[in-house]
């Protein structure tokens, strides 16, 4: 199905499409979330539908993937976040596609004008608020910003919020544009500040990254006696699945003798054209074929289940790197390589 023929779907064909995909019993808890209104619409358009083939079908469930990958970034590390992984994870044309969703939904949601703080500056700009309004913010917040916030609320006004957020079920939608003007209105010498972070675990690992192998070492052993998750943090961001790419062919080819056919296609679900065809480089063309037949009867699956599988092939290459049966390009010490 053409991307063009695709966007010519409404928003309520593709719901129409996926709950007919889902099967019954994810359709039928998928519904029970809905307003009565929109269970109403769907269904009229599923009543419509005169049938659905296979090409329409995966095309609109790899819309909803690559949707629902962005929105698991977006609760991550926010939109920049979400932008450059989605860059890296999709091709050029979809992730742009995703993007672009995505930077309207975020323009589109109630106080939108607040995703950009964190959420200890969020906490600042509304603890002095009434707490129907802060319920009221909290229930358009990503479910681990709002979470922040509340915990640092005084215990007082965190029970108060609460009783609101629970009984909260519909809102006028003038109600909440009067409330988000006012807010935005109060805080916008505040909000429209750029709030960088500098330090973290991200620079941590960007700077060990280019450090060499025996500086990287002794920094992380000498932390780990102190702090082992906090290097078990930094060791997953100085290497994730897409820096594969770095790896020699022959370290490829080592990792693959180690990693299951169906765990390196699910892996592989959400990686770019150019890992994918640098792994079934090394690897037989049969065992590449069988590779793509089993990604591409794989259907939609969990991004968690991607990610871990992802993770335990990353585990893969730091092992055999530790044990120095692998080199990988771009990390310290390239100079002593000697071809």
């Amino acid at each position: 199905m053409a991307g063009e023929e695709l966007a010519q779907l409404t928003g309520i064909r593709k719901a129409a499409i996926f709950l007919l995909s889902v099967g019954q019993e994810t359709a039928t808890e998928i519904l029970r979330r809905l307003e009565p209104e929109k269970v109403e619409e769907v269904s009229r358009e599923i009543a419509a539908l005169q049938g659905v083939g296979t090409t329409q079908r995966d095309a609109v469930l790899t819309e909803f993937y690559h949707l629902a990958l962005a929105s698991n970034y977006m609760e991550e590390g926010g939109l920049a976040y979400a932008t450059a992984l989605l860059r890296r994870s999709l091709p050029d044309d979809a992730a742009k596609k995703v993007i672009g969703q995505v930077t309207q939904a975020i323009k589109r949601s109630p106080f939108s004008f607040l995703q950009k703080a964190d959420g200890e500056n969020l906490l600042t700009f509304i603890q002095d608020e009434h707490p129907q309004t802060i319920a009221m913010i909290l229930c358009y917040l990503p479910s681990d910003k709002a979470s922040e916030v509340l915990a640092g609320l005084p215990s007082a006004k965190q029970i108060e919020v609460v009783k609101r957020v629970a009984n909260m079920e519909q809102t006028n939608p003038a109600v909440i544009r009067e409330v988000e003007q006012g807010l935005e209105h109060r805080l916008s010498a505040i909000v429209n500040q750029s709030f960088e972070k500098v330090g973290g675990v991200n620079t941590v690992a960007e700077m060990l990254n280019l450090a060499d192998r025996a500086t990287e070492k002794a920094i992380l052993e000498g932390l780990e006696a102190e702090d082992p998750e906090l290097v078990e943090s930094i060791r997953r961001l100085m290497f994730v699945f897409e820096d594969i790419l770095q790896v020699q062919d022959r370290g490829i080819q080592s990792v693959l003798k180690e990693v299951e056919n169906d765990e390196l296609a699910l892996a592989l679900k959400t990686a770019s054209e150019e890992l994918k065809e640098k792994l079934f480089r090394n690897m037989s063309d049969r065992a590449a074929d069988l590779i793509r037949e089993e990604m591409e009867y794989m259907g939609p699956v969990r991004v968690s289940d991607v990610e871990a599988a992802q993770q335990k092939i990353v585990d893969v290459v730091r092992r055999l790197e530790d044990a120095g049966e692998i080199v990988i390009a771009g990390r310290g010490g390239d100079n002593d390589i000697v071809e």
